[in-house]
Parts: structure tokens; sequence; C-alpha cells
């Protein structure tokens, strides 16, 4: 068995992150998201280690899982026993689960075995994502049974965590709706150091529409996340068509349902960070059409770069650019070419600075204090429920 012991416990704490939707190829916004967790936390004085399918990296463990077809690499982690056996090896002081799957159940395991507090990250809308599945976009009698059923699900095993965050106030009231009453907001960031509009390349943009075929003055429009139904792939590409000529939708990612048309062009998922900061500051606009987003970090890096957006108006995206970029409460393509076109006669308009200022304000070095924040309260308040001690002192101001 893979263990990672656990050192020098009362003056470094040690956190664990457990995903199934981290992929061993790497790319994505959860492998950007733990990236940046880790980087945050060893500079705070935490230990940090992931428990993912095919972990391969310095303090990661492989939990093994079966290939999920046509999901652009992800695995489905069946193993809940050998998962929570990992888990209690690796001895960390608090847990967090970033999917509701067998994993979360396996963390609730090895937390209660280890007398340490857990923490569940909603990253997705179950009940939403069920609905969608089984009933299909319109509201049907079967889609209202699976929401139902998802919904009872997600209620029943959130309620046995310690902690639980959501990365938007929509997605936060949901859970409370829902009965999960101590579900708390926590926003994920965005590193500005990266993500910048420095990363703006006039002679990299025109290589690329070289490489992809397209003439030196296309507009272009950009999306990076996953190639997934809800994401409304489609729309965009029928939305960019209208524009007519001179306009290209280059999506980056991989996934079951990609973008299609003649207008389009695909990009890989990449891990390469300058590179997807690159693509989306060197961009005319960024653009997304997901209505069941429960935050938007694709988003927010552009934002970051100084780009425009043109977002979904619901859920995560909506509350992350509502007066910061263009919002589009309709999924009809008529209405979403209006949306892009008006990005476009904008340009850099006040909207992309304000997009800046926001997303200044979801730095990492910002939310990641008022994450170990969080996570130290955890530990505090499970060992005096438990009658222990308190192992880790807040840090003193100097």
């Amino acid at each position: 068995m893979q263990t990672l012991a656990s050192t020098d416990r009362r003056g470094r704490p040690h956190l664990l992150d457990a995903s199934m939707f981290r992929t061993a190829e790497g790319g994505g916004g959860v492998h950007r998201v733990l990236g940046a967790k880790r980087e945050g936390l060893l500079e705070r004085g935490w230990r940090h280690s992931v428990l993912a399918p095919g972990a391969t990296g310095a303090d990661e463990i492989d939990c093994g899982g079966v290939p999920i077809p046509a999901s652009g690499g992800y695995r489905f982690v069946l193993r809940r026993r050998h998962a929570a056996r990992l888990i209690e090896a690796a001895e960390p002081d608090i847990v967090e689960a970033a999917d509701p799957y067998v994993l979360g159940w396996a963390v609730l395991d090895a937390t209660a075995r280890l007398n340490v507090p857990s923490v569940a990250f909603c990253h997705s809308d179950l009940p939403t994502l069920m609905a969608r599945l089984v009933g299909g976009p319109a509201a049907t009698a079967r889609g209202r049974w699976a929401e139902s059923h998802a919904a009872h699900y997600l209620c029943r095993l959130y309620s046995r965590f310690d902690l639980v965050l959501a990365p938007s106030r929509a997605m936060t009231q949901r859970l409370h709706a829902l009965g999960i009453s101590h579900a708390q907001h926590q926003p994920l960031g965005v590193d500005c150091a990266a993500f910048t509009p420095a990363a703006n390349s006039p002679r990299w943009r025109e290589r690329l529409a070289a490489g992809l075929g397209l003439a030196p003055a296309t507009r272009l429009l950009v999306y990076t996340g996953r190639f997934a139904p809800e994401k409304n792939l489609d729309l965009l590409a029928d939305a960019v068509r209208r524009l007519g000529p001179g306009h290209a939708l280059v999506a980056m990612g991989s996934g079951p349902r990609p973008p299609q048309g003649a207008h389009v062009r695909l990009l890989p998922a990449s891990s390469d960070t300058r590179r997807i900061a690159r693509l989306l500051a060197s961009a005319d606009a960024f653009v997304h059409a997901g209505d069941q987003e429960t935050f938007g970090l694709s988003a927010l890096e552009a934002m970051a770069c100084g780009t425009p957006v043109v977002v979904h108006a619901a859920g995560g995206l909506g509350e992350l650019a509502t007066g910061v970029g263009l919002t589009v409460p309709s999924l009809r393509v008529e209405v979403w070419a209006e949306a892009l076109r008006a990005a476009l006669d904008h340009g850099a308009s006040p909207l992309a600075w304000a997009g800046m200022a926001r997303a200044r304000a979801h730095d990492w070095s910002l939310v990641l204090e008022q994450l170990t924040a969080r996570y130290r309260l955890a530990i505090r308040e499970h060992q005096r429920a438990r009658g222990h001690g308190v192992l880790f002192a807040p840090p003193q101001p100097s």
C-alpha cells in the first residue's frame, strides 16, 4: 500500500484533497485549482497531498479507477474501502472531497477513523446535472424524478461533513434550500501573475491563426473548458456562425461534445498555464454558454487577462460576471449572436477593466488566506468537540 506519513503534526497541518476529476494527464480547471492550492498551502507552512486516479507526483496517491468513456480522461473510483485506507495511511489533519461520489463516502469513512474534520467542496450542481442527463434539456417528469433523487442523495451525503463549501452564492443558496444548512460560500481563485493582460502576444496570435488556417484579421472568440452537453457549445458555434466570415470559435479542451462547424477550431486541453493565459489574453472575447456552472474559473481567468467575457446569466457564471461582463439570460442563438457582436464592437470596454478588478479581488493569495482560516477553524472546532487541546494555533500578528 502506498503511504504518506504525516510529519511535524503540531507545527505543520496537513490537508489531503481527494478528487475523482483530477486527471493523470493534467489540464483542466481541477488541475489548476489543486496546483494553486498546493503552492499556496506550502508557502503558508502547510503540507498538502492529493488522492486521485492515476496520481504519480510527489505527495500524490493513486486511488485507481475505471475509465469513463468519452470523458476526456476521467476515471470513476469504485473501491471505497481501498480509497479510505489510502487516506488513513496518509494521516492528514483535515480532508477535502471534491466530488460527491465514491470518494466522498471514502473521505467520511477515513476521517471518522482518523478523528479529523471532513470538508466537502461542491464543484457541481448534481441535481440539475442528473435532471438533464436523465430527462434531456427540456423539463420532463423523468428529469424531475432524477433531480429529486439526486437532491436527496446530496443532502444525505453532505449532511455528514463537518464543513461544506460552495464557490458561488447561488450554489450556496441552492444547498441551503436542499437542507444543507451549514454550507458556506467560498469562491475559487485565479493566479493574476500568470493570467494578466501582459500575456497578450500579437505575434503568437498571428502564428496561432496561421496554424489554424485562419486569416490574420479573424476575430477570435475563445472557450476553454470541457466539451460537455451542459456547456451548450453547439449554441456558441451557431452564434459565431451567424457573425459571418472573419469570425472563429476557438475551443480549447476535451470531452464528448466538441463544437463543430467550418468556423470552429479545436485545441487540445493543456496543463501549460502560460499557454492558456496567452490564448485568453490574445483573444477578442471569451465566451461560455454553460447554464449549470457553480463558479466559472475559465471566465475569471479571462477577466484577469483583460479580455471581454460573454457568459450565460445563470448560476455561478452569471454571478461572477454581473456588472463586469455581458451576461445572456437566454439559450436563443440570435440573442447570443447579438451579445457576441456587442462584445466585439466595444473591444477593451470599461467592462473589461472592471473584470480585471474583480479578478484581482479573487487572486489566490487572498482566497487562500480565507480558505486556510476556514481549515484551521474546522480543525480547532473538531478538536474542541472531542475534548482535545488545540494543536494548531492561528498565526500571531507580527
